[in-house]
């Protein structure tokens, strides 16, 4: 049964960020892979192992990439909750999202624990009207999210620019690099540079997203600031209830922010070792709270149980 006793999530304070402007270095000879699922369209998002290499170049307040180093950790509780990976049930998330077809037209939809940001660019390439992406870390989301957001934004331009030229309609982006689903996100062929220095922060795409850091509570508060408040129809979180400490606040993130028609995707491992957190202990609070329903969509079988699962209201809710 799940322990509301244990101590409160950390505080980490939420702040808002905002793309850069200008000719952008964070894009100059990005190392970057691309993973195709069906028919989903390419998601690009920089290459972890060159992000790693060049971690001392990149400016990061909060330390935590040499922490992250010097502990060969990818998760140290309170201070870096993991987004720099691209962790495996994402895919599944991807891989259901094409099966199921869904298009995201004119919705508004939130990446809750975003990291590279995967299922917020998907949103947002199939027409999402507004896409809020959520990460604790401000470093993951200044050097990740956004550069990620941002290479996505500029191969629209670039297949664009293809197709008028060649008097096409939806041309095809280059193939080095391009992955299908490969282990733990990892690219089947050779990383692409993409040696493209833009001002791309009036790009269509771009000026509808929203970027911020910090923890759920702090986020929550300064997202019911926002006028108008936003309502969200898809909220993502892949891998996000490894801790029980952190449900209460992320449950009341999704009460207060889910439309009253929407719909929460989580994607997420049986167990998390080490941690504590899971599937189980985490419907069981649902079930506590009497808030939401919560329906198993895909559950894998191999190795680790991974598992698909949606959130929504209950009818007397």
């Amino acid at each position: 049964m799940y322990d509301n006793t244990k101590p409160a999530e950390p505080v980490k304070a939420a702040k808002e960020h905002f793309p850069p402007s200008g000719p952008q270095f964070l894009l100059v000879d990005a190392v970057f892979e691309t993973v195709i699922i069906g028919t989903l369209p390419p998601l690009h998002f920089l290459n972890e192992t060159v992000f790693e290499r060049t971690a001392s170049e990149r400016e990061d307040k909060e330390k935590i990439l040499s922490r992250r180093a010097e502990q060969r950790s990818d998760l140290i509780s309170g201070v870096y909750e993991g987004g720099l990976k691209v962790w495996e049930c994402t895919y599944d998330l991807l891989e259901l999202i094409e099966k199921n077809g869904e298009t995201f037209s004119e919705k508004a939809v939130l990446d809750l624990g975003c990291g590279a940001g995967l299922l917020g660019i998907l949103a947002l390439k199939r027409g999402a009207r507004q896409v809020h992406f959520q990460d604790y870390n401000s470093t993951v989301i200044e050097q990740l999210t956004v550069p990620n957001v941002m290479l996505n934004c500029l191969e629209d331009d670039e297949v664009d620019s293809e197709d008028e030229k060649k008097g096409k309609g939806k041309g095809k982006i280059q193939e080095d690099g391009c992955e299908k689903k490969g282990q733990e996100g990892m690219s089947n062929g050779n990383p692409t540079t993409k040696k493209k220095a833009l001002d791309l922060s009036q790009h269509p795409l771009l000026r509808r997203c929203h970027f911020f850091s910090g923890d759920w509570s702090t986020y929550l508060s300064l997202a019911l600031k926002i006028e108008p408040q936003p309502k969200f129809n898809i909220i993502f979180t892949s891998e996000t209830i490894y801790n029980t400490v952190y449900y209460p606040a992320l449950h009341e993130t999704l009460h207060k922010l889910l439309a009253s028609d929407g719909l929460v995707y989580l994607a997420t491992k049986s167990h998390y070792f080490g941690v504590g957190g899971g599937l189980h202990l985490f419907e069981t609070f649902v079930e506590q709270r009497g808030i939401f329903s919560l329906d198993h969509l895909w559950d894998g079988e191999e190795g680790l149980q991974r598992h698909v699962v949606v959130l929504r209201f209950k009818k007397n809710t």
